[in-house]
């Protein structure tokens, strides 16, 4: 898999931006991020126990830690910080955002929440 070249984080938009080694660049939002975190959380422990995030419209990121050489510890304005994004899962992220977000959409809506969008989902671009 490849691996991040750049990380950047920008608050004022509430992004963070991911270039990889062959040229993938992703810019992936704070909410984005956040209701996909893989902590157990968020992810559950298995198949079928992800728990819906929900208010999420306007997280931001306050800090990403360096974890070894695979992957970084994002800390949200929540108080959320218990995920490791491995270089492959930031990378799937990015490849998948369009449908993973769609899909998120579909389950809110079907949860019965009214979200209140902040900004939109950015899109990948390759360079």
């Amino acid at each position: 898999m490849p691996t991040p070249t750049d990380i950047r984080l920008h608050r004022g938009s509430r992004s963070l931006e991911v270039t990889f080694d062959d040229g993938a660049h992703f810019t992936l939002s704070c909410e984005y991020l956040r209701v996909h975190s893989p902590s157990a959380e968020v992810a559950g422990h298995g198949p079928g126990q992800e728990v819906l995030q929900v208010g999420k419209e306007s997280v931001n990121i306050v800090g990403v830690d360096p974890v070894g050489h695979y992957a970084v510890r994002l800390r949200f304005d929540d108080g959320h910080d218990s995920g490791l994004y491995t270089w492959d899962y930031l990378y799937d992220l990015g490849s998948n955002q369009n449908a993973y977000w769609q899909r998120y959409l579909e389950r809110l809506e079907q949860a019965g929440y009214q979200r209140t969008p902040h900004q939109e989902q950015g899109q990948e671009r390759t360079e």
